[in-house]
């Protein structure tokens, strides 16, 4: 088989629809838009979720509740439980635990949650500690750090 030889496979490809041909085509005279209204005439495009002047659904719907998307900060929580792979001694950022695999990215910034336990002294620097979690990491020997600024 040759570059020049591909071709789409039986089927996939259709003939493009050709209106307001003349009569015979049967796509003629109102070439497939009906008689009169919005929709027949040239130029005109309704918004997005009209609904030809009923109460649209996204305004029919009632709206509660707080969102606070534009300033939300998204943290990569990690468990105490989780930081035992690491050398006693070590010190853990979020640069480190990116490359350990052991979270995908910081987002805004790493918190640490209390879930699991630690045997060893590590330096652990995060933006966020839950209580216990600061507990658990000085109760095995380790100091805590918190990294002031996310990134935002």
């Amino acid at each position: 088989m040759e570059l020049h030889e591909l071709k789409p496979a039986k089927g996939a490809t259709h003939r493009r629809k050709r209106v307001g041909r003349g009569p015979g085509s049967g796509h003629g005279k109102t070439a497939g838009r009906g008689n009169k209204g919005e929709g027949s005439r040239s130029g005109t495009r309704q918004k997005r979720g009209f609904e030809g002047g009923q109460m649209p659904l996204h305004r029919r719907i009632p709206k509660r509740g707080f969102n606070n998307a534009l300033f939300r900060r998204e943290y990569a929580a990690i468990n105490v439980g989780q930081l035992s792979g690491f050398k006693a001694g070590s010190t853990v950022t979020p640069e480190e635990l990116v490359r350990q695999g052991l979270i995908k990215r910081a987002v805004d910034g790493v918190k640490i949650l209390a879930d699991g336990d630690l045997k060893i002294a590590l330096s652990v620097r995060a933006h966020k500690f839950s209580a216990r979690a600061a507990k658990k990491i000085k109760a095995a020997g380790g100091t805590v750090e918190v990294i002031g600024g996310t990134g935002r």
